[in-house]
């Protein structure tokens, strides 16, 4: 059975948009889409970015995050035709790591606790396909990378683009 690896952040779960709706809200502000190469935290204004990563840091962050349109629906499909895990380079955000587990267990119960892996490099990880929305992740990917479509991916080529979960669902059911 081949097996496929899924990112969590900006992949199944959504912290850009709970972290915009954050800050909006605490400062009444809004982003630049534009600054966001590389990642989303370049579209904070500049005097701000450092608060964006300590909310990343901060207990709790994690676990309530939007789920991704029609990722449960297909990552369910694919779940029963591949080996499926959900990899996360979690432990940049060590807070994250129980948040994560729970928000899984809240929002795709259907993976078991073995599909789940949480790591520092996905350099670890070994399958067929990865769906990751970075590709410092996918450079080393001995499989097929595929890149999911975000706002700080928006300007690389080399990759594969998936843009949201039915484009997956084509590619991988």
């Amino acid at each position: 059975m081949k097996r496929v690896l899924v990112d969590m952040d900006e992949v199944i779960a959504d912290p850009m948009t709970a972290m915009i709706n954050w800050y909006r809200k605490e400062y009444g502000l809004d982003v630049d889409y534009t600054k966001m190469k590389g990642s989303w935290a370049n579209g904070f204004p500049e005097q701000h970015q450092h608060l964006i990563r300590a909310r990343l840091n901060e207990p709790g962050f994690f676990r309530h995050l939007p789920v991704m349109k029609n990722s449960q629906r297909v990552l369910a499909e694919i779940n029963k035709k591949y080996e499926l895990f959900i990899v996360s380079a979690a432990t940049e955000f060590p807070n994250s790591l129980k948040d994560k587990i729970d928000w899984l267990g809240d929002h795709f119960s259907f993976i078991s606790w073995k599909q789940v892996v949480l790591c520092g490099d996905k350099r670890l990880c070994v399958g067929d396909y990865l769906i990751d929305d970075h590709t410092k992740n996918l450079v080393h990917f001995a499989g097929k990378p595929y890149l999911f479509d975000a706002a700080h991916n928006k300007d690389v080529k080399e990759y594969e683009r998936l843009h949201n979960w039915e484009e997956v669902a084509n590619a991988l059911l």
